[in-house]
């Protein structure tokens, strides 16, 4: 591939993931107020639709994998945004009906085309220099500062559009927001050998004596934390601002300056990596999710929650891209979609399973201890990346 063609479809995926990907910040700033609006009694379940979601997310993964390999990326990404827009329907149809359940499906499939997005980043790995990794994926993932501003401001001018059903209009967005994404990616440019199958991997390692290797749990380690921790807090947090009497634009906007945190770093992550090291950077980010955690336990004024939600963004970005481009010096090419599936699954089960536990959590404990989770779970991760560090061959002077 080119160098012009490489930047070319880095620019194309990050307009995508700007788009396309904006369908996130959508259903997570609304789908527990959504599932809130929608429930009669136990409100513990608002967040029911945000693991609906995330499990979708991790069921989607395999089969993104699979479809990636079978029919070549141009066409898997395309099948995403399919997913995208048939998402936003069933969950406007959900919200004109007051129904919890085919919300909470909507939702999941919602996560079903994210899974086809969060492909985008091994997509710009796979085709980058060894060297420049880790800034590929930063490039792609830059993509995601628009999606920051043009989610949350879609709900914020959308959200009423068909009141007095409340969220339906945001949600109807997702169909338009996914159509302009087909478009965009119709200007994909992949070389011929993306297209056409993948090569056989039976040349590759066995898929468990990858997983075994030190490198890759540290990297698995990391990623999962850094995404579980933030998923976690974020799906909390609306929740706590209209809580303690914020409004839900105030709410919506935290989420806006959190999803933005978590990708502006991009534009010079990726640099940052390439100068200290993927170790030293997910270091940094760990200790940056235990500074919000800090910042969140000092009080509940407005700048507080937006403070944190900030430190959680930047810590995320930092850990998540360093975990990610590690992940990637793990596999040969005829590797990469099994080693990436089995990743994304791990790691979006386990980002579904605390989402879950986010509403849990909450309502039993409040939001305090959504963020007292963040420290033992930081400080194992900083003990991995240590140990892996001590395990590097010590130059000889």
């Amino acid at each position: 591939m080119t160098e012009r063609r490489t930047r070319r479809n880095a620019l194309v995926l990050a307009v995508s993931q700007a788009v396309v990907g904006s369908a996130t910040p959508i259903s997570i700033s609304l789908g527990a107020l959504a599932g809130h609006y929608l429930l009669d009694a136990d409100k513990s379940l608002a967040t029911a639709p945000v693991t609906a979601q995330n499990i979708g997310l991790a069921i989607g993964t395999l089969p993104a994998a699979w479809v990636m390999r079978r029919f070549g990326r141009k066409i898997g990404f395309h099948t995403g945004t399919v997913m995208t827009g048939v998402a936003g329907l069933v969950t406007t149809l959900a919200l004109f009906r007051d129904s919890f359940l085919l919300f909470a499906l909507g939702m999941a499939l919602i996560g079903l085309g994210a899974a086809y997005v969060q492909q985008y980043r091994f997509a710009a790995a796979d085709a980058a220099p060894q060297d420049d990794k880790a800034k590929a994926i930063s490039m792609v993932l830059a993509g995601g500062v628009f999606a920051a501003i043009i989610g949350p401001q879609t709900v914020i001018w959308t959200r009423e559009m068909f009141a007095p059903v409340m969220f339906a209009g945001a949600f109807a967005a997702i169909v338009a927001l996914a159509l302009i994404g087909a478009f965009v990616l119709s200007f994909l440019d992949l070389p011929k050998e993306e297209e056409a199958h993948a090569a056989s991997e039976s040349t590759g390692r066995p898929l468990m004596q990858i997983a075994r290797e030190p490198r890759f749990i540290v990297a698995m380690v990391s990623g999962v934390s850094s995404y579980a921790l933030m998923s976690l807090v974020m799906t909390g947090a609306p929740l706590a601002m209209v809580g303690c009497g914020f409004t839900p634009d105030e709410a919506t906007l935290g989420i806006s300056w959190h999803v933005m945190a978590m990708f502006l770093p991009s534009f010079f992550t990726g640099h940052l990596i390439a100068r200290f090291g993927k170790e030293s950077i997910i270091a940094v980010g760990l200790v940056l999710l235990a500074g919000s955690g800090l910042v969140a336990l000092s009080g509940i004024q407005l700048w507080q929650f937006w403070g944190s939600l900030i430190l959680l963004g930047v810590g995320w970005n930092f850990a998540f891209i360093g975990a990610t481009a590690m992940v990637a010096d793990c596999y040969a090419p005829a590797e990469k979609n099994k080693v990436q599936g089995l990743h994304d699954f791990i790691l979006f089960s386990t980002v579904a399973f605390s989402s879950l536990m986010s509403g849990w959590v909450f309502n039993a404990w409040g939001w305090a201890m959504l963020n007292w989770i963040i420290f033992p779970v930081v400080m194992t991760s900083l003990i991995a990346v240590a140990m892996l560090i001590s395990m590097r061959p010590r130059r000889i002077v």
